[in-house]
């Protein structure tokens, strides 16, 4: 279920960074997967961290996670696609 939620918010989270930051936007789609890439990478970190569980901070963690992650990984890649951002 974290996988899920986490996947979920960073899909949603690498399409609300894209909108916020100008020129990273490499197209829904795109932006869609290299979020979901980094929500993945920030559970992982979440999780070596030892936070984890069923209760309501646990799905709260992931979900923050999963959409910060997912912001991280389109505004890395759209700088890496538009070296001019940087």
């Amino acid at each position: 279920m974290e996988l899920i939620l986490g996947l979920i918010a960073g899909a949603v989270g690498g399409n609300v960074a894209s909108g916020l930051k100008k020129g990273v936007s490499l197209g829904w789609p795109v932006n869609s997967l290299a979020g979901v890439f980094g929500g993945v990478l920030g559970l992982l970190i979440l999780t070596k961290l030892g936070a984890g569980g069923g209760d309501a901070g646990a799905i709260i963690a992931t979900l923050a996670a999963g959409g910060l992650g997912g912001g991280a990984g389109i505004i890395v890649i759209g700088m890496i696609m538009n070296p001019s951002l940087k």
